[in-house]
């Protein structure tokens, strides 16, 4: 069993309708814990989150580089509502592995697109148990796209293989409308596949295979 530190940030969203909130407002249908998308009106990226119901409250567990353009995002988006939004981030440190590991009292375990994601007091000090090397291979081996790699704010969802958190039936968030009519019109985007290395324009290089975007025809 293996999990590496994840370098992300946790945000407290507080208040009446969170949950309706956040699915206003990203990719996929939110009704409970899942992983998210939030887009800009061009559907380019701004992070992908993952949702944690706490009580009446929601966690929403991001990419640190990406905060800042995340809270702001949404507190533009308030308007009036009462919703609130902390960050908790000095609170708790964040692993993404494999499901199963052991962990500290008072760890939360949320099963993520990227694996299963474990939310940890910072008070445990708590030691990850795989290098970030282990942690590129096991994506590699898995196909799982990443922040800093195929995960890039200049992209839509579709271009980085993360057509899965695009709800199909889903309508009225922002994005909405682009990612709809790319659908449409046939254009499904990029799907991510391993190849033997070397490898031209890989997003991911492992010791011996790397992964890469290849458009969907």
């Amino acid at each position: 069993m293996g999990m590496v530190r994840h370098d992300a940030y946790t945000l407290l969203v507080q208040g009446e309708g969170v949950l309706e909130f956040i699915n206003g407002l990203s990719t996929n249908l939110v009704d409970g814990p899942c992983t998210t998308v939030f887009t800009n009106r061009a559907a380019q990226i701004i992070d992908v989150c993952d949702v944690i119901p706490v009580g009446a409250n929601v966690a929403l567990v991001g990419y640190n580089p990406y905060k800042s353009s995340l809270i702001e995002h949404l507190s533009q988006r308030i308007l009036g509502q009462a919703v609130s939004i902390s960050d908790i981030s000095h609170l708790n440190d964040v692993f993404l592995g494999l499901e199963g590991c052991t962990c500290p009292e008072g760890t939360t375990v949320h099963a993520s697109f990227f694996g299963t994601m474990y939310v940890v007091p910072k008070k445990h000090a708590f030691i990850p148990t795989w290098t970030e090397e282990e942690w590129t291979e096991h994506r590699i081996d898995r196909l799982i796209p990443f922040h800093g790699h195929e995960i890039r704010p200049s992209v839509h969802p579709l271009a980085c293989d993360l057509g899965e958190l695009v709800h199909p039936q889903k309508g009225c968030y922002i994005g909405q409308e682009v990612l709809t009519r790319m659908r449409s019109r046939g254009r499904l985007g990029h799907r991510l596949v391993k190849r033997n290395n070397p490898v031209d324009n890989a997003t991911t290089v492992g010791a011996e295979h790397s992964l890469v975007l290849e458009r969907i025809q």
